[in-house]
């Protein structure tokens, strides 16, 4: 008899959770990168304040995808390393719960990474990151490569190059959410029109309900190879 599929979910998200509050590993590393990399690129663009104006959107949106990457690899291979990952695939639980946990933890995680950048970078690119529209718009596109990411890491995390090969997996099938969320982005900071930006918002929200589909759609048969 399987156990029910909330319960999976939430005893899959409090272990991530408790796992991350003892450890303190994945979210500080993320974090740093993040700030790391904001800063580097600030520094890069110091001479063109133009062209520093004009990559805000960009700068977030890249920064945070390479951090995501970073957690994801980490995350799965913190539970290949465990054992957990078979363990969860012996016990009487549904696939698609099982993912739907992963997601969730990883979403939480990148999320929070998200939410610390938006002042640091309204600090050091004295741009208004801090908007309830920047901030809705960041929600949903962590979300939707979350998605996407969490599959991709449950595939890759049982090869000897994960390291490298999730990047290069994950990369071009982000293109959708780092186009959209940037069209986005820039628009809401550029103080254009709701109308010319509200679009992409939509568009990034259709993009991750299809990804979240075929992800849960696909992941047994992932776990399953």
């Amino acid at each position: 008899m399987k156990t029910p599929f909330f319960t999976t979910v939430l005893a899959i998200i409090s272990k991530d959770l408790r796992a991350e509050v003892r450890s303190r590993e994945l979210v500080s590393v993320m974090v740093l990168f993040g700030f790391l990399s904001i800063l580097i690129f600030s520094f890069a663009l110091e001479l063109d304040r133009i062209a520093r104006e004009e990559a805000v959107s960009g700068v977030l949106w890249v920064t945070l995808i390479f951090a995501s990457i970073l957690g994801f690899n980490r995350s799965m291979a913190m539970e290949r390393d465990q054992g957990n990952i078979d363990a969860m695939l012996l016990a009487p639980v549904s696939r698609s719960a099982i993912f739907i946990g992963k997601l969730v933890g990883n979403y939480l995680f990148t999320l929070i990474v998200g939410l610390v950048m938006l002042p640091v970078m309204t600090v050091l690119y004295n741009k208004p990151m801090i908007d309830s529209w920047v901030i809705l718009t960041t929600v949903v596109g962590i979300f939707g490569f979350s998605t996407i990411g969490t599959l991709l890491a449950t595939m890759t995390v049982q090869t000897r190059a994960r390291e490298a090969l999730l990047p290069i997996t994950m990369l071009p099938i982000v293109l959708p959410f780092l186009l959209t969320a940037v069209r986005a982005t820039t628009g809401i900071l550029d103080g254009s029109p709701q109308s010319d930006w509200v679009v992409w918002v939509q568009l990034l929200a259709g993009i991750s309900v299809i990804y979240l589909v075929l992800c849960v759609f696909l992941y047994g048969f992932v776990v399953e190879e």
